[in-house]
């Protein structure tokens, strides 16, 4: 069965390639949601004009895809909150120097 918690897992597999962290670490991930095999993603990029954007967006679709009970994933880029610095995971934050 696929929960909130699998798809987040999962979610870590997938790496911004200019920080080389994943995703949920970043703090790019605002939310997910899961009914019924469809997967919801919510989140944002580091910036509006992010290079990597859509290899990221492309990563995050393939990588939920592939785990059993997903039928559809939807993949959300939302700019509010803006991303900053400090949505990072504060052990990542800190190990970063900020």
């Amino acid at each position: 069965m696929v929960t909130q918690d699998l798809v987040r897992q999962t979610l870590r597999k997938v790496k911004d390639p200019e920080l080389d962290l994943n995703i949920v670490d970043l703090g790019l991930v605002y939310d997910v949601e899961v009914a019924d095999g469809q997967v919801s993603i919510k989140m944002t990029l580091t910036s509006p004009g992010c290079p990597a954007g859509p290899m990221i967006t492309n990563d995050v679709y393939r990588q939920v895809r592939d785990l059993d009970g997903v039928s559809d994933v939807d993949v959300e880029i939302v700019w509010e909150p803006y991303w900053t610095p400090e949505r990072i995971e504060p052990k990542i934050r800190a190990m970063m120097g900020f």
